[in-house]
């Protein structure tokens, strides 16, 4: 690692590792981009995300709990420390930061899967049909809207192909 690396440089570097699955080196990046940016919401998410992976659940946990205290606005950062509180068996603090999340992002389906999981588990077979349905919901309404882009996209390009036939026709 080169210590003159920028902190971007080495969250592009860090994500990197994290995709690659090589996630003790995407923590030493990002433990680098905190040295230099503590505040950096992004790295301090994504190595909570690696310790979740690596199931150090404290670690993970207070990744977690400082995404949400400096942004408390942060739903991502809810839905990640209602995981790993479930893994520790605080089903109930796991609930309340899944609700949290869905409060302040009320499309987020990871949210309403993951408390439609935990509903599940806690034989809440009601809630956890109503969250099952949410998530159907919205990835139907998300495929509508990609569909309604690529259409859009799929008409430009047949109108090109049509404009192309009709020059090598002349």
């Amino acid at each position: 690692m080169n210590t003159n690396d920028t902190s971007q440089e080495l969250f592009v570097k860090a994500m990197n590792a994290f995709v690659e699955e090589r996630l003790d080196k995407s923590i030493e990046f990002l433990d680098s981009v905190l040295e230099k940016d503590a505040d950096h919401v992004m790295a301090t998410m994504t190595r909570g995300s690696a310790y979740l992976k690596l199931n150090r659940l404290k670690e993970a946990l207070n990744d977690f709990d400082r995404v949400v205290k400096c942004d408390p606005a942060h739903a991502g950062g809810f839905h990640k420390r209602g995981l790993v509180k479930e893994k520790m068996g605080q089903y109930t603090e796991a609930m309340q930061d899944f609700d949290k999340a869905i409060a302040l992002e009320p499309e987020y389906g990871a949210a309403y899967y993951s408390r439609a999981a935990l509903h599940g588990k806690l034989s809440q077979e009601d809630e956890a049909l109503k969250d099952i349905e949410m998530v159907t919901h919205l990835g139907n309404r998300n495929l509508e809207t990609f569909m309604g882009a690529n259409n859009i996209w799929h008409t430009q390009q047949m109108r090109v192909e049509d404009a192309t036939e009709t020059e090598l026709n002349r």
